[in-house]
């Protein structure tokens, strides 16, 4: 139990075929939210936060708090950099106790993604850190990752990837998009099962939030065992808080807070449900 590295999680994911919320921390409350929402619902859980975040809280503040709460914990927590950006950042990461990092080269040229995902993993693999990466192009924005023009992934490029860099999971770009979506999002089912028929590896779903249960469950089945989420889960905290904000009597940070923390809360777990993973802890 308490903090393991994510292979340890999507592991057990992949051969039992349900998914595991990568959940973003953002502040305290957050970090409460989904601690407190994946230990009720007995479920492991991966503790994300991206750059943006770490220099919004300071990493050297939050990251011990994170790694408090996951050692203490009774289910099992993975702390993952989301997106993360270069090398140096990764290795930053790392030596202050990230169990897991990604490294997005997915805005450079195959070749060039190839080359720096196959230098993170053998540093991360080499103090058991786990690595995941991305191949296509994820369009939307969340926090500071912005992608103007998006792609789907390639099913011979995602398995020439995986061969010869040894990552550990694999972000696909199958019409999915960070932030809130303008529309329904259109998602390419039979890329996606192509893509997990020909790979043993666990598949990541980034910009999960507004896309329809029905569309998440067969993402799912086909494959999909590890789940983005950070705008819903921020909706849900900033409507209670506005909501709260009404009373113009209310001037404690912590009766503003606390119940943003717990509207979130309630999110979070809706989510584990959905994804399949509650009671595998």
């Amino acid at each position: 139990m308490s903090l393991v590295p994510m292979s340890q999680i999507l592991e057990r994911a992949n051969q039992e075929d349900y998914a595991v919320g990568g959940f973003n921390m953002n502040n305290l409350e957050f970090l409460q939210a989904i601690i407190e929402a994946s230990e009720e619902e007995k479920s492991p859980v991966i503790l994300q936060a991206s750059e943006g975040a770490l220099r919004y809280m300071d990493m050297h503040l939050a990251l011990p708090m994170a790694i408090s709460a996951a050692e203490n914990a009774d289910i099992p927590v993975a702390i993952h950099l989301d997106h993360g950006s270069d090398f140096s950042k990764i290795i930053e990461c790392i030596r202050n106790g990230f169990t897991s990092v990604m490294i997005d080269g997915s805005k450079s040229p195959f070749e060039e993604n190839i080359a720096l995902t196959q230098k993170v993993v053998e540093a991360a693999h080499a103090v058991g850190v786990t690595v995941e990466a991305e191949l296509g192009k994820i369009g939307g924005a969340e926090d500071d990752h912005v992608v103007k023009s998006a792609s789907l992934a390639d099913p011979d490029e995602c398995v020439e990837f995986v061969e010869r860099t040894d990552v550990d999971a694999l972000a696909v770009a199958f019409g999915t998009a960070h932030g809130v979506y303008k529309g329904e999002p259109e998602l390419d089912f039979e890329l996606l099962a192509e893509v997990n028929n020909r790979i043993d590896l666990p598949i990541v779903m980034h910009g999960a939030s507004g896309v329809p249960e029905e569309s998440v469950v067969k993402a799912i089945e086909l494959g999909v065992n590890k789940i983005n989420v950070n705008t819903a889960f921020q909706q849900a905290w900033t409507a209670k808080v506005r909501e709260v904000l009404e009373d113009p009597d209310i001037y404690d940070p912590r009766k503003i807070c606390g119940p943003g923390r717990d509207a979130m809360k309630e999110a979070v777990k809706e989510k584990i449900r959905l994804f399949g993973s509650d009671n595998k802890a």
